[in-house]
């Protein structure tokens, strides 16, 4: 017998069953539909008419009826997630409801991890049967606070047979082994890479950010699980902290000229954001400008100039003018020295190259690198005090900044005018210099200005003591008493901060030239004590962290003598002389250079032809 697809071999029976069974469905989706519903208008209704379910829940809490309570708050919450979108901004009341009974759950579950953690609580079995019951409420809190309790671990901040406690006795309760038992499972891994990541966040928080991070890439590569996962959140977050600041801080360095050094961070800034153009760009910059370096074993060139003259019409024609020209160089002569310095392959070093002054109690001897080629020199600028003993001589007057921050010279001119001039002090001339020579300096370095306190620094009176060795010097030059009040001499002193931030900034460093300019080698232990207390308190806080002497008129103290020692105990260490040739050598806790001084003398009788040729630097004036 052949049978077609439509016929209908058991008859009519079949088509009544399948009626039947419709019939059924739609009976039990009429009554899901209703039931829906009807949850959906009760809750609606509870909305508007403000009551709460918080009460029913914390009283099915109080029952231990965790069954019923569940029903409440997922009762909320579906009808939460249920709502069309466009109602969701209507729900504020419903998610009130839903918080406030996570709250109540939080605090209990909080009370009792509290007592585990501290107290070493085994939960009763009310208090089991609560973090059980209550499932997915419980569960998210105690599995959040099992990760934070793993992050303390590994970065040292509790103790293994602490948190072994907490996770042997967690890990019963039924809810929470899928969370306890992989994380219970690594405490050894955690606790073999603590080192590495408390190292890790050391160097993070003294904003070495390189070693951070290179840190924690050993970590991850090195690690799986629940510490590779967090060394790569904490990596992530320590790049994006550190990448303005570190690129900003690399372009600053191009800015200055320290080309070595922003090479190194730039190439490791490089290394952590492969693809970034403006790390790529800045990189380049710092390449270009950049040599091959070799360690320096030869003599090193100190020299040694005063302030410049700045008015060499007025210099001449006051009454000591062959005198000042003697005793100083005129603008012109120490541009024409720097640019002989420059040809004959001079490269300005910093005087601190020479030693690693990290430890207190000794100095270690470091290497000199200088761009092959290259011979090193340092300039010591000396005592730009700027003494009223010096008015009317064509000298500056005291120190400013102009407009663009940078550092210029006042001095006042034959009609009596104050003129600001960048190219008028040694400073300023030298700045530019290397603007125009990046190679004349390695690495950023200029030189170093000593600072006396007496009369003023920079120009500027910062003490009562200097008002009144300012008054001094003006009664015997023929000036009348300067007058500051205190808030003057406050102001002074923010000035001197600023013109000094701005030097160091741009490669300058400082030295004491002692706080009277005394003659340190004749004065005996109670002078040098009285004359180290007052600069290093009334100077040095303007001035910054200083660990250089340069004696006035090369007077200098031996080494080993209880005096140096308590300077050296006073944080001075590098100690600059004077004589006709380069030469330094190490000590006990301390490094001594001779500095060659320059002036206008020594250009027209001193042999200076291993540093330049100074016919080619002298000045000379028709009459």
């Amino acid at each position: 017998m052949n049978y077609n697809v439509n016929d209908n071999i058991y008859g009519d029976r079949t088509g009544s069953s399948v009626k039947v069974i419709h019939r059924i469905f739609a009976v039990l989706c009429f009554i899901l539909a209703a039931s829906i519903a009807g949850a959906y208008f009760y809750l609606e209704g509870l909305s508007r008419t403000g009551s709460s379910v918080v009460p029913a829940f914390e009283e099915a809490l109080t029952k231990g009826d965790y069954e019923e309570a569940l029903r409440i708050y997922r009762d909320i919450q579906d009808y939460v997630l249920s709502a069309p979108p466009e109602s969701a901004d209507k729900m504020e009341y419903e998610n009130q409801e839903l918080y406030d009974m996570e709250e109540i759950v939080s605090v209990r579950v909080d009370e009792i991890l509290r007592k585990v953690r501290y107290e070493r609580y085994t939960p009763s079995t009310q208090d089991q049967s609560f973090l059980g019951g209550m499932q997915e409420l419980t569960t998210s809190i105690v599995s959040s606070w099992l990760k934070d309790l793993c992050t303390e671990f590994l970065l040292g901040k509790i103790e293994k047979p602490d948190i072994t406690f907490v996770f042997n006795t967690i890990s019963p309760i039924s809810n929470f082994s899928a969370t306890v038992r992989p994380l219970q499972a690594e405490l050894d891994m955690i606790e073999m890479a603590t080192g590495d990541v408390r190292n890790a966040e050391t160097h993070f928080e003294e904003q070495d950010y390189i070693t951070a991070v290179k840190t924690y890439q050993s970590v991850i590569e090195r690690n799986t699980g629940f510490v590779h996962d967090y060394s790569t959140a904490r990596l992530a977050e320590i790049k994006e902290t550190m990448y303005e600041p570190m690129i900003t801080l690399g372009e600053h360095m191009l800015d200055t000229y320290k080309y070595y050094t922003a090479e190194n961070l730039l190439s490791d800034l490089a290394a952590i954001f492969p693809d970034d153009a403006r790390i790529a760009n800045d990189l380049l910059t710092a390449t270009t400008n950049t040599n091959e370096t070799a360690v320096y074993n030869g003599k090193v060139e100190v020299l040694c100039v005063r302030n410049l003259i700045a008015d060499t019409d007025l210099a001449r024609s006051g009454n000591f003018g062959s005198a000042v020209l003697d005793k100083y160089l005129t603008c012109t002569e120490f541009e024409r020295m720097l640019t002989e310095l420059y040809n004959n392959n001079f490269c300005l070093v910093d005087a601190e190259g020479l030693a690693d002054l990290s430890n207190d109690t000794y100095l270690v001897e470091t290497k000199l690198t200088v761009p092959v080629g290259k011979k090193p020199l340092i300039i010591v600028v000396e005592d730009l005090t700027y003494s009223a003993s010096n008015y009317g001589q064509g000298l500056n007057r005291r120190l400013v900044l102009n407009d663009q921050g940078q550092v210029c010279s006042e001095y006042v001119n034959s009609d009596g005018e104050a003129v600001v001039s960048r190219l008028k002090e040694s400073i300023g001339i030298l700045d530019r210099f290397v603007e125009e020579h990046h190679d004349f300096t390695y690495d950023g370095a200029k030189g170093v200005i000593s600072i006396s306190g007496y009369e003023a620094c920079f120009g500027y009176v910062i003490s009562q003591d200097e008002l009144d060795d300012r008054n001094s010097a003006l009664a015997a030059a023929g000036y009348p008493n300067a007058n500051f009040t205190p808030a003057d001499i406050d102001a002074n002193c923010s000035t001197v901060m600023t013109i000094a931030e701005a030097l160091k900034d741009d490669g300058w460093k400082f030295a004491s030239a002692t706080y009277g300019y005394i003659n340190a080698r004749s004065s005996d232990m109670d002078t040098i004590k009285a004359d180290t207390e007052k600069w290093m308190t009334q100077i040095e806080p303007l001035l910054g962290d200083t660990h250089m002497i340069a004696y006035p008129n090369g007077d200098y103290i031996y080494g080993t003598d209880p005096r140096a020692v308590y300077l050296k105990n006073n944080g001075f260490r590098i100690f600059f002389g004077i004589g006709p040739r380069p030469y330094y050598i190490y000590g006990d806790n301390y490094l001594y250079y001779d500095r060659t001084v320059i002036n206008g003398k020594a250009l027209k009788n001193s042999d200076l032809s291993r540093l330049f040729d100074a016919d080619k630097v002298v000045e000379t004036f028709s009459e």
